[in-house]
């Protein structure tokens, strides 16, 4: 059974309980972040950390995040489950009120604050030589995607769509133009250019997605940050998607077509070798 934190406490999952007046299970008043664990080690945790304060400070949540304390947290999760290879998600909400109302519950309510641990082969996977299908499905999403919510409705659905179609994903179309998948960043590759929408409010300012543009420029590989159509996917060379916990998963398929030879492409796999490299020498 696992160990996992809540509010201060380490107590077994069966044991935490958070109130039926928790604002993040009212209102989905609340923010996550997710940092993966390999060997033990946590990939981006400072990533994470500032992508978490921004979060909070667009939801107008007053708290200071205390990068040191939530590194201990991590760490000490991983000690006790005994984790090799997974995820740790961590979890904050405007927190209880006592009762329900619109109105945000005064400044010194307690935020409720969960950690959990999830255990997931994150390096080699079948994914790596197989790669993924994803379907194109309309985005129907808040227009702030950029702040990491709880609120993951909607991506639930799409992803069970895209299930229903015999896919693994699905990429989210905004205007004809792909916005990102699911849980993760969309890029295309059309003759050695790696083509991914630029950072709006329209997606989510992914910690790894910034990694693997550095990684692109290590390799001096071109980069264009732009939106791009589901048209222009069918006809890429390559496409791939980058997320925490798959780093760069190659997308072979989209909408039934076949993406360039149908199999993982070469740009990928460098980012995916190099990001990996990169990231496990900075692990801590």
């Amino acid at each position: 059974m696992r160990t996992v934190y809540l509010n201060g406490d380490y107590v077994p999952e069966n044991e935490a309980n958070v109130s039926i007046f928790d604002r993040g299970f009212l209102f989905a008043d609340g923010v996550y972040e997710v940092t993966t664990v390999v060997d033990g080690k946590l990939i981006g945790f400072d990533g994470h950390i500032e992508r978490l304060q921004r979060s909070l400070n667009e939801l107008k949540i007053n708290y200071k995040v205390n990068r040191e304390e939530l590194l201990t947290v991590h760490r000490e999760l991983v000690a006790r489950n005994n984790i090799d290879q997974g995820m740790i998600y961590l979890q904050m909400t405007r927190g209880n009120p006592g009762d329900r109302d619109f109105a945000f519950p005064p400044e010194d309510t307690p935020l409720t604050v969960v950690l959990f641990t999830q255990e997931k082969q994150i390096i080699g996977t079948s994914i790596e030589t197989k790669g993924l299908k994803v379907v194109s499905v309309d985005d129907l999403r808040w227009g702030r995607r950029d702040i990491k919510t709880v609120q993951l409705l909607f991506p639930s659905l799409a992803k069970m769509e895209a299930k229903e179609k015999g896919a693994d994903d699905a990429w989210l179309m905004q205007d004809g133009y792909v916005t990102e998948g699911t849980s993760n960043n969309a890029y295309i590759v059309k003759d050695g250019k790696i083509i991914t929408r630029d950072l709006s409010n329209d997606i989510l300012h992914g910690i790894t997605r910034k990694s693997v543009l550095a990684c692109a420029k290590l390799l001096q590989m071109e980069v264009e940050e732009r939106p791009f159509t589901i048209e222009e996917a069918y006809a890429a060379d390559e496409a791939f998607a980058t997320s925490a916990s798959g780093f760069t998963n190659p997308i072979v398929e989209i909408d039934g077509n076949k993406v360039g030879t149908g199999k993982p492409g070469p740009v990928g796999d460098r980012l995916r070798a190099l990001y990996i490299a990169e990231n496990m020498k900075a692990a801590i």
